[in-house]
């Protein structure tokens, strides 16, 4: 077991759900300065991209439960590295949802009511759209970042250039997708904050497990349908091997 696989997801985790998070929770209605959409859409693939240059060497850089399951479904990860690598994002979501309220609670006028980056539908999507407009759209989207994924890594796509596809990917989605659910497409980064917030984050989270995860496993299994090679430049065990 190679136990620094796991550790590299956490630490990768912790980041992307502290400063993508921490991005909207701090920085996005900071009065005059304030970041808005346009900032916390782009903290977040900056989270992506950073951590991919970072540690994709070494665990792949997934970062997310939907991502590894999508992988899996499309031919580019052992499933039997799946549970362990969703337990280490989860934990690394949690941890960074942690620093993150140690750090906000620490201002005055903090208030977990206001959300603390939760995900939700109904009244607690930011435009209040409803349930099947939120699964659907979790669903599209991480399908679409899985595409993504699959394709920037692929063997025969353009070496080096993966991370910025995926992490303006992410960056797109999250443009596209606040307005609904505050953007998940990604069960960790949702798990963490919502143990914060509580309430009906909590109560809506199952949403926010089952549309990703379906949407990985489609995403995946389209691009491994519509690729004559599956096999990828990361996945997270080995270096791709070159097609014949």
């Amino acid at each position: 077991m190679n136990t620094k696989k796991y550790v590299a997801e956490a630490i990768g985790t912790f980041w992307l759900t502290f400063a993508g998070c921490g991005s909207a929770v701090i920085a996005a209605g900071f009065p005059q300065v304030g970041i808005g959409l346009l900032g916390v859409s782009l903290a977040f693939g900056l989270t992506v991209v950073t951590m991919a240059y970072a540690i994709g060497h070494i665990s792949g850089c997934h970062l997310n439960p939907a991502v590894t399951v999508g992988l899996a479904a499309g031919g580019r990860f052992p499933g039997g590295q799946v549970a362990p690598y969703v337990a280490a994002q989860v934990a690394g979501g949690i941890l960074g949802a942690l620093v993150l309220y140690l750090i906000a609670s620490g201002a005055p006028g903090f208030d977990l009511a206001k959300g603390f980056a939760s995900n939700g539908y109904g009244d607690h999507s930011p435009g209040k759209y409803s349930l099947f407009a939120a699964l659907l759209t979790e669903i599209v989207m991480t399908a679409m970042f899985l595409f993504i994924i699959m394709g920037s890594t692929h063997g025969k796509a353009p070496a080096g250039f993966a991370p910025l596809a995926i992490g303006l990917g992410l960056c797109l989605i999250h443009l596209v997708s606040i307005p609904v659910t505050n953007t998940s497409v990604n069960p960790a980064r949702s798990t963490g904050v919502a143990l914060f917030a509580g309430g009906a984050a909590i109560g809506q989270l199952w949403l926010f497990w089952v549309a990703p995860l379906i949407g990985g496993a489609l995403g995946g299994i389209a691009y491994r349908w519509l690729s004559d090679e599956p096999r990828g430049q990361v996945t997270g065990t080995a270096p791709a091997v070159p097609a014949e």
